[in-house]
């Protein structure tokens, strides 16, 4: 069975108006001359355009996907801020929350983007791929219900999940987020609820701010089914996968999920501009071999990826292809061009010891030990 692979190439026109990185231009912000916001189409469909010239693309089962409706949306969002949203698209665009600008179109565009993340579940819970991956774009793991912000208007997993539950097809989910920016709109959706295992892995208060502590369990009936782990700028590839091993591999076990669910985001990336850490496309791939052993002990193989950050034009690519010859067992590979460096740029181990230790705490912190 292939491996699905969502895409839309009218995810790829998005687009986020006059910025030169997060600053909007004027004043002394000078325009770029070939910039414009870090979250650009060209870290996707670089990743596309790599799969077509490896030969990979082949081996994935290629689909696009219908966007998602306003029934779907309305699971997460309220009416109010889909009109609202629709509206300012329909008028040629503009900026809702924070750092979320779109231009004409944005509401379709998202609601696409949405789509390919709800096709890819569905596909794999109906049994016609064992895993799939979403290449969405705009990302989701950002948006609250009724708030955009960090690039995202559509909370593109949460619809997904929720229109999966809507048809019966699913009742447990664990959606684990290795953006390395805090998935907070997930979390905000599901901190009340147990049925829905949100777990996060991020640079500790890189954005937002002010989210993303550890402490933060859930609330209420979802109280102990929120895990956030942040981790210190410059973590490598050794914490990352000690941090899966100890601390997210077992509570998942241990919730029993009918899907795992992935933001994939590669921002944790050695050579990302929003962030300072130090993972690279092995740490990708082997991530997620960890998660795919899981996922057939737990949920017979069921996983799905739905791509979020990762401002690297030049080497997201090559992470995002680590990721898909995993899920789909192919031989196929890309050379990593960053791999010698990264191996060199590896934390040493004093840094190592501390970060050992940081796990150790959250462990105990999340009754784990």
């Amino acid at each position: 069975m292939k491996t699905g692979f969502y895409w839309d190439e009218k995810c790829f026109w998005h687009s986020g108006g006059n910025y030169a990185f997060t600053f909007q231009v004027g004043g002394h912000v000078q325009p770029l001359a070939a910039g414009g916001l870090p979250e650009n189409p060209e870290t996707k469909r670089r990743l596309k355009n790599l799969l077509d010239v490896t030969g990979l693309a082949r081996e994935l089962d290629c689909r696009g996907a219908e966007a998602a409706t306003w029934k779907d949306l309305v699971r997460v969002h309220p009416e109010s801020y889909l009109t609202q949203f629709k509206d300012m698209s329909d008028q040629g665009g503009g900026e809702l929350g924070l750092r979320t600008p779109f231009g004409p179109g944005g509401f379709e565009i998202a609601a696409q983007s949405a789509g390919l993340v709800k096709a890819a579940l569905r596909s794999v819970m109906k049994g016609e791929h064992s895993n799939a991956y979403a290449l969405s774009r705009p990302p989701g793991h950002h948006c609250l219900p009724d708030f955009p912000n960090g690039f995202c208007l559509l909370a593109n997993i949460a619809i997904a999940v929720e229109a999966a539950m809507a048809e019966g097809l699913i009742r447990r989910v664990a959606v684990l987020d290795w953006d390395v920016h805090h998935g907070n709109g997930t979390e905000a959706i599901y901190y009340d609820r147990d049925d829905v295992l949100t777990l996060s892995i991020h640079q500790e208060r890189n954005y937002p701010l002010d989210t993303g502590a550890a402490e933060d369990r859930g609330r209420g009936q979802g109280l102990g089914y929120n895990m956030n782990i942040p981790l210190p700028p410059g973590t490598g590839h050794a914490t990352y996968l000690e941090a899966m091993e100890r601390l997210v591999l077992p509570a998942i076990r241990s919730f029993g999920p009918d899907v795992i669910v992935i933001a994939c985001g590669f921002d944790a990336a050695l050579v990302d501009p929003l962030a300072r850490m130090m993972a690279s496309a092995a740490t990708f791939r082997a991530m997620t071999e960890q998660v795919q052993s899981l996922a057939e002990e737990v949920c017979g193989g069921r996983l799905v990826m739905a791509h979020e950050g990762g401002y690297s034009e030049a080497y997201v690519p090559f992470c995002g292809h680590a990721v898909l010859q995993q899920m789909s067992g192919s031989a196929i590979t890309a050379k990593d061009p960053a791999a010698e460096a990264s191996v060199l740029r590896q934390p040493g181990p004093a840094q190592q010891a501390f970060c050992s230790a940081l796990i150790t705490e959250l462990e105990q912190l999340f009754e784990l030990s």
